[in-house]
């Protein structure tokens, strides 16, 4: 049998490490048929679209669960998937039996699965040995023998990842739009997802990990399906109200932007997740969420909502605790713009902020002798929340020797701290 073209043979995995249940479910997550079967020992699976190819005889969970815990495995068989003695079997003997024949069983549907060329046979296998929930994307786009333009394949996994740190920080905490917040903590998620090959350029397949309630992956639905709510709504009534009250499902000027990435040039984009067959469904989850389709007529709505959630973004008042990594200031005396390495009191990791003459000289001292300092005023969101406007309250904060050394060997590590008379923008 052939494999799918561009993709790499898929190997079968261990029998003793598949519960029958997880495989039955990926197959009918896919759109293969059960077509009978005997009740109670296996049930008898054809692919999507009725091909005779492949037909997988999958033993039932409840012939495993009933087996105890040891049978001896025999080859010879009556009928499909039984053994002699099992042919006139009942009660205890009849269980025993059925057991013996599940992992021969059960081998040979993930044989013939790993044979099959059907192209959802190498993503069930797949399924069956990645842990997590599973994402996919798909761009309806021109293409030749399969090949899609080089740009086409960069633009679908940008908008995948933009898409995934997006529902990640609004994991966090909601926002209509986020700037530099929380992309620390979203890009740890990131080293932790798992990504399948993508043979045609069109296709992308991610796994994410299953953490205690799956905050990413069920923001990330709920999320595309507000979306979708807010853009049929939109394009209903020319009105963006619905994107407003989307912001509490995890909807963000990011999310829209990853959508309009994903969408254009394309003839319709579709993102669809299935969750992890081990875990089972998030409580309050449907078993098997509906793709969440997008097309180029979506894309005004997507644009204007990126720019209202933006715009309409207000500042954020804090009090920062921060080392400082570089001072300027445009003349030998005065104020000066200082940049800081944000330690507490905002989710970003860097802010510049606009110093008095005063402000400034404690900025210099606290850097020059390795002290933290703390400061308070506005994040501005123009600009992604990366300035702090009205600075005031500048005063340097007292570390033991340890803390200070460190701070000073990582602060005067780098060039270009001082700027007191050169360009740019620090």
């Amino acid at each position: 049998m052939t494999h799918p073209t561009g993709d790499e043979p898929a190997s079968p995995p261990d029998p003793e490490r598949v519960d029958p249940a997880v495989l039955t479910g990926l197959l009918g997550r896919y759109g293969w048929q059960r077509r009978g079967g005997a009740p109670g020992r296996y049930s008898r699976w054809t692919p999507p679209g009725g091909g005779a190819e492949t037909s997988l005889l999958v033993p039932e969970a409840q012939a495993y669960e009933a087996g105890g815990v040891t049978s001896s495995r025999t080859s010879s068989r009556t009928g499909p998937g039984m053994s002699p003695s099992t042919s006139r079997g009942t009660g205890p003997a009849h269980a025993a039996a059925t057991y013996a024949d599940y992992g021969d069983l059960l081998g040979e549907a993930l044989t013939a699965l790993a044979r099959s060329a059907h192209p959802s046979a190498t993503a069930i296998l797949r399924a069956l040995a990645i842990p997590g929930d599973e994402i996919r994307w798909r761009r309806d786009i021109p293409h030749i023998g399969g090949a899609v333009p080089w740009t086409a394949a960069e633009h679908l996994r940008s908008a995948a990842r933009a898409m995934l740190l997006a529902a990640a920080r609004a994991a966090l905490h909601p926002a209509g739009y986020f700037g530099e917040r929380h992309r620390p903590q979203a890009g740890v998620l990131l080293e932790q997802v798992l990504v399948g090959p993508a043979p045609g350029g069109h296709l992308l397949t991610a796994y994410t990990p299953v953490p205690d309630g799956r905050p990413t992956a069920t923001t990330l639905l709920r999320a595309l399906q507000a979306t979708r709510d807010a853009v049929d709504y939109q394009r209903a009534t020319g009105s963006l109200d619905a994107f407003d009250a989307a912001i509490g499902l995890g909807v963000s000027h990011e999310l829209a932007r990853s959508l309009v990435k994903l969408v254009r040039g394309t003839e319709g984009a579709t993102v669809a997740l299935g969750w992890s067959p081990t875990a089972g469904p998030p409580a309050g989850f449907e078993t098997r969420p509906e793709p969440v389709e997008f097309s180029p007529g979506d894309l005004p709505a997507l644009e204007a909502a990126g720019l209202r959630y933006r715009d309409r973004e207000p500042s954020v008042a804090v009090r920062l605790t921060g080392t400082v990594v570089r001072l300027r200031r445009p003349a030998p005396t005065g104020g000066g713009t200082v940049r800081l390495r944000v330690l507490a009191g905002a989710e970003v990791r860097q802010v510049r902020a606009r110093l008095d003459p005063e402000a400034y000289r404690v900025a210099v001292h606290a850097h020059l002798v390795g002290l933290p300092i703390r400061v308070s005023g506005r994040l501005e969101s123009r600009g992604g929340f990366r300035r702090l406007a009205d600075a005031s309250g500048l005063t340097p904060m007292h570390v033991d020797e340890a803390e200070r050394d460190r701070l000073l060997k990582s602060l005067h590590g780098g060039a270009d701290t001082f700027e007191d008379a050169g360009a740019g923008d620090p």
